[in-house]
């Protein structure tokens, strides 16, 4: 499994702009695109997610596990390690997460100029 990149996604990217959001808040879409390769542990996430807090970030992966998206693993042998991994539930978002980006990409100007106008 490649580590994840700082680079992963654009600046601008999740905005208000977006009429729609997948789980509880506007970052869910990017943390269940983050796990969709296999368990990552906190600190992985944070590197393409570095403009969210941990405060925000712990509360976004606790309300996707809430809801079934997300399953949190606590291993406390040899070391305490936590991992996020999506559950078939989160994985079956995955096809719409998709959907959704490619919507938003083929219409980002048109809602740039609506939300400007």
């Amino acid at each position: 499994m490649e580590a994840l990149r700082a680079d992963m996604f654009d600046e601008i990217c999740p905005s208000t702009l977006l009429p729609f959001r997948i789980g509880p808040d506007k970052w869910s879409a990017l943390v269940i695109k983050c796990l969709e390769d296999g368990p990552r542990r906190f600190s992985e996430l944070r590197v393409p997610l570095a403009r969210v807090t941990p405060k925000v970030l712990t509360q976004s992966l606790r309300a996707l596990e809430r809801d079934g998206f997300v399953r949190r693993t606590e291993e406390t042998t040899p070391v305490r390690r936590v991992t996020y991994e999506l559950t078939d539930l989160g994985r079956g978002l995955l096809q719409q997460v998709y959907v959704l980006c490619d919507w938003a990409g083929d219409h980002w100007d048109e809602l740039l100029d609506a939300r400007e106008g």
